[in-house]
């Protein structure tokens, strides 16, 4: 069995720390802040060691070497190392409130910031040129939107999506609401705020796309049959190229106006009649929230 490489990168302030805990409670042997100019390296120690699950957190704080790691990174390759890039991002006013929480320096802030009248302003251009210096680790990793989630869902969600195998691209299906934004890790988004609602229905407010009379309610409806044909039929189409690509990971996010019947619903269809032949995840941000 090769070695397995899990690496973490991805915005300050995204939860990097808290993915990496995940992933040493999994039995990961887990290393934060690697130089990327020791990545080849730390790999070669690592499998004299015999040690068969490895996971690494870089940042930004590695700015100047950070173009070495995608060249590292096809070399692992080469080698038969099974590589897993994650990359944690957030919405930039997300993480402009968790820094001013936390009252943390980002790692890019210049000298003399902390004086800066206008430090909202400073902290969002520190971001913005952050996201230019990772354009390239995101591109390449499967991209976790961490905006909305606490600590525990964020543990929760990078288990499981190590826990699928590596043999096959994984399909991610995912609920949410456009009141909270669309999700910054998907890869595909559809609007389903045009079919029917069920929050109008008094009996089924209070109830989910998982209960069985919202279930009811909305099949009997050609509009929500046709969207989910449509989705399939576009997804039936598109993953096949997308695996000969050698894509990993596929985020499918499903939009309603409150994230908690129609988007839900579909969500639940769309991981069963996939998972026939792909893995299937599936997660519901605004149900997952509460």
């Amino acid at each position: 069995m090769s070695l397995e490489l899990v690496l973490i990168t991805g915005m300050s302030g995204s939860g990097k720390s808290v993915a990496l805990r995940a992933l040493e409670d999994a039995g990961y042997f887990c290393v934060d802040n690697l130089p990327p100019q020791l990545l080849l390296q730390f790999v070669d120690l690592e499998q004299r060691n015999a040690r068969r699950r490895v996971a690494i957190a870089m940042d930004v704080r590695s700015a100047d070497a950070l173009p070495q790691v995608p060249g590292h990174l096809d070399e692992l390759v080469r080698r038969g190392i099974a590589v897993r890039p994650l990359f944690l991002d957030a919405t930039t006013d997300t993480l402009v409130r968790r820094f001013s929480e936390t009252r943390r320096r980002h790692p890019l802030s210049r000298p003399g910031q902390d004086a800066d009248p206008d430090q909202q302003r400073a902290v969002v251009e520190a971001i913005e040129l952050e996201r230019e210096l990772l354009a390239e680790l995101r591109q390449r990793a499967h991209v976790i939107d961490t905006s909305v989630l606490r600590a525990s869902q964020l543990q929760d969600y990078v288990k499981s999506l190590l826990s699928a195998p590596l043999t096959s691209m994984t399909l991610v299906f995912q609920s949410f609401s456009y009141k909270r934004g669309i999700p910054v890790d998907a890869d595909f988004v559809f609007d389903v705020r045009m079919l029917p609602n069920p929050h109008y229905e008094p009996e089924l407010r209070d109830l989910t796309g998982m209960d069985e009379p919202v279930v009811d309610y909305l099949r009997k409806h050609q509009e929500v049959e046709d969207m989910y044909a449509d989705i399939c039929a576009f997804l039936d189409h598109w993953l096949e190229p997308l695996a000969r690509n050698h894509r990993s990971y596929v985020t499918v996010a499903i939009g309603c106006t409150g994230g908690q019947h129609r988007s839900v619903y579909l969500v639940e269809r769309l991981a069963e009649e996939f998972g026939k032949e792909w893995t299937a995840l599936k997660r519901h941000r605004e149900m997952d929230a509460r």
